[in-house]
């Protein structure tokens, strides 16, 4: 028969654990969010690219072309 007295510490360590499994929780619902957010704030999914330091033609804004004189 194993007699069952908890402990204070053992409550404290509880306390802890459901504190930090909280926060483990909000930081992933925050991450989760924004990645929804920016998925939906894409106009294509062709936009939804790697950033890996390498410029990527399909991402580059067009310089506007100066006319020339006659």
């Amino acid at each position: 028969m194993a007699i069952r007295v908890e402990h204070e510490l053992h409550r404290r360590r509880r306390s802890r654990n459901w504190g930090l499994f909280a926060v483990l929780v909000a930081f992933v619902a925050l991450v989760f969010g924004l990645t929804v957010v920016k998925v939906l704030s894409l106009d294509s999914i062709a936009q939804f690219q790697g950033y890996d330091h390498v410029i990527q033609p399909a991402n580059l804004i067009p310089e506007p072309q100066a006319e020339s004189a006659p």
